[in-house]
């Protein structure tokens, strides 16, 4: 149990952390004097078990590996369209202050002025609705 506990504090990958515990409850049933092949395989139905049904529960609450940052994190706010967009010419929308050569999600125009939400970034392309 410690040194899956170990490996898990070094690879934050919420995987090794389900066989711990898993082994942490293998120290109670233990004590019902089972072989050792019986416990190894009830330890690894246990942690199998845990890691199956609670890691994606862990995972979308801790956000592990979900961080939006630089470019990613623009997708699904509001811009600004400073420049029409039209289905054969990218126009321009303005986000933070900052200029993006912008193109939409499904050809249609969007007129200057206009509000729109950014849906992916390509490149330095940005796609917007």
């Amino acid at each position: 149990m410690i040194v899956l506990v170990a490996i898990e504090a070094f690879t934050f990958s919420l995987t090794t952390i389900w066989f711990a515990l898993g082994a942490l409850l293998m120290i109670l049933i233990s004590l019902l004097g089972l072989s050792f092949p019986v416990q190894l395989l009830i330890w690894l139905i246990i942690s199998s078990v845990l890691l199956y049904f609670t890691r994606p529960y862990a995972l979308g609450k801790l956000k592990v590996g979900k961080i939006a940052t630089n470019v990613d994190s623009l997708v699904g706010k509001s811009a600004l369209v400073v420049k029409t967009i039209t289905k054969h010419d990218k126009g321009e929308i303005k986000i933070n202050g900052i200029i993006w050569s912008a193109k939409t999600e499904d050809d249609a125009e969007l007129a200057e002025g206009s509000e729109c939400k950014i849906v992916a970034i390509q490149g330095a392309t940005a796609i917007v609705t």
